[in-house]
């Protein structure tokens, strides 16, 4: 019984940082009917967890007190609708205008985000670029690679894609991913060489410097 016990307040705990913004130990613990030790030891855990973090504050004499907060990884630990909503628009967009008007929309969408990304990878290295993207892409969601082949080629490799329910329902959102790495990176070549929507565990894409 105790470990569904500590589930439980575990998800209290991160419920009212959720619906306070931040809050000191000593009051969570009394709104939850327990020991502050009892609630330091929660915090830690969920620090241990990166889902929480704490900021000192200074009320006056004496020393500071924590107040405790969500962090992103906290606050994205709650249920998130918007793939929800996203394959509810797609499938009204494709109800209501022609495919090459939807095509267009999603393609100009990669666009844009391939301009996002070039301007936040800056003009370093390739190589450096590359991990950058990698980065990046883990902070969306998605869990990226990035390794150097043999053949001096660059092969990144995404095993869990956010989109992938999307992607799922409407195949051409893998095609604007093609166009987005090819975007970020204009001076090399791009190419698919993994599909998961074919069967493959990861979508993968080689590339290739030089263009």
């Amino acid at each position: 019984m105790r470990a569904p016990a500590q589930a439980s307040n575990r998800e209290t705990v991160l419920t009212l940082l959720l619906r306070r913004g931040e809050s000191e130990a000593s009051v969570l613990a009394e709104t939850m009917g327990i020991s502050v030790q009892a609630m330091r030891r929660h915090l830690r855990s969920l620090a241990n967890e990166n889902l929480v973090e704490s900021t000192p504050m200074s009320t006056g004499p004496g020393r500071p007190s924590n107040r405790w907060h969500l962090t992103r990884k906290g606050r994205d630990h709650f249920p998130d609708g918007s793939g929800h909503f996203a394959l509810g628009l797609l499938d009204s967009m494709r109800a209501t205008l022609p495919p090459e008007t939807v095509a267009s929309l999603l393609n100009q969408q990669a666009l844009d985000k391939a301009a996002q990304y070039r301007h936040q990878l800056g003009d370093a290295p390739l190589s450096q670029r590359l991990q950058k993207l990698a980065d990046l892409r883990r902070i969306e969601g998605y869990v990226t690679e990035c390794l150097l082949d043999d053949d001096g080629s660059w092969k990144l490799q995404e095993m869990h894609c956010s989109v992938q329910r999307i992607a799922e329902e409407f195949p051409a959102v893998c095609d604007q991913e093609l166009l987005l790495i090819r975007n970020t990176v204009p001076d090399c070549e791009v190419e698919r060489v993994h599909w998961r929507l074919e069967g493959g565990h990861a979508c993968g894409f080689r590339i290739t410097p030089g263009r």
